[in-house]
């Protein structure tokens, strides 16, 4: 009898780990945000403090997840997503890549989702095989009743580990909707429906748990790819809004603070106060970058003949954007490549 029990449990143990290496090898990597956030109260969804719980207890929380995929857990910081800087950018891309380029089938990275568009979108811009990056995050903390991250997160590793998937970029998941990630943007302030592409759509949506895809798998017109591997830093590039009565002295404070390049938020297809236009002109001459954007909020920005027309990207898109294209050209008359704004 005590052979028979002891050939049941090393048989179980070899039926187990023949499944474990069936499914696929998903790291997650974690930086923080509200959906490792905490509040003194379960009904406190606002007044919480973001990156207080880590990965490990993240994914410890959905224990759903191990009948998806393999997954582990690497905690590149914990903090809210405001405070999410190049440094912390670049580790990312260089952990992702050097993951992705061997057996893990996808990655997932843990976010606040105050900037998660941009984060998404420049893991868009370094990823150097067609794996999937998933980007997920919560509109509610950890501790708060009906709190949405362990649904999210056990939904953007099933995304993760999907093939369909394969060859459709950086995407944002959240409240069952699939988006890319060089489109969407967060549109609410605290609504659980706040990421959306206005004009593209979104790619899908779960369904009955699993990912249901709308469209083949398809690539974004003229997008670039840039190779991080070996940069230890990135330009600094900052944003200006624009307004009625702006002046060009706020420019000249930001080219003088030793900002490589600027993006403005214009008006309409972006437009900006004729004084300030005038400055934009003559960096432009002197083959300073300055990229005009719009703080509408969706729309395109055609080619400018005193500036860079930013196309369908928004401010803080264009900001990453020109980030890492000043990483391979300082010319201003190449630059509008990258944004699909040559004349």
């Amino acid at each position: 009898m005590k052979k028979l029990t002891t050939a049941l449990i090393i048989s179980s143990l070899f039926s187990l780990n023949a499944i474990a290496q069936e499914l696929p090898n998903i790291t997650i990597l974690g930086t923080g945000g509200t959906i490792a956030g905490s509040a003194e109260k379960s009904t406190d969804v606002t007044g919480y403090k973001a990156g207080e719980i880590a990965v490990s207890t993240l994914i410890e929380a959905v224990p759903q997840i191990v009948d998806v995929a393999n997954v582990d857990g690497i905690q590149v910081a914990n903090t809210s997503s405001s405070n999410i800087d190049s440094k912390i950018l670049l580790e990312m891309a260089k952990t992702a890549n050097s993951l992705l380029q061997k057996d893990t089938s996808g990655v997932v990275i843990t976010h606040g989702t105050d900037t998660t568009e941009e984060t998404a979108f420049f893991m868009d811009l370094v990823n150097q095989t067609d794996k999937p990056i998933v980007v997920v995050g919560a509109m509610r903390p950890a501790t708060a009743i009906s709190a949405d991250g362990p649904m999210n997160l056990l939904n953007a590793v099933k995304l993760a580990s999907d093939e369909s998937a394969h060859g459709r970029g950086t995407m944002v998941l959240l409240n069952d909707n699939i988006g890319a990630a060089y489109y969407t943007s967060k549109t609410s302030s605290i609504s659980l429906d706040t990421f959306k592409a206005h004009d593209q759509g979104f790619l899908g949506t779960f369904a009955g748990g699993e990912p249901k895809f709308y469209y083949e798998p398809a690539k974004v017109m003229g997008k670039p790819t840039f190779d991080v591997s070996k940069l230890e830093s990135l330009p600094k590039v900052d944003i200006v809004y624009s307004y009625q009565n702006m002046g060009p002295e706020i420019i000249d404070a930001i080219v003088e603070s030793g900002a490589d390049g600027i993006v403005v938020a214009g008006s309409g297809n972006g437009s900006v106060p004729s004084a300030v236009r005038e400055k934009i002109s003559q960096l432009n001459e002197d083959g300073y970058p300055v990229v005009l954007s719009t703080r509408t909020g969706s729309g395109f920005v055609t080619a400018k003949s005193h500036a860079i027309g930013s196309g369908v990207l928004n401010p803080q898109k264009a900001r990453i954007m020109l980030m890492l294209a000043l990483t391979e050209t300082q010319d201003v008359k190449e630059l509008p490549v990258y944004f699909g704004t040559q004349s």
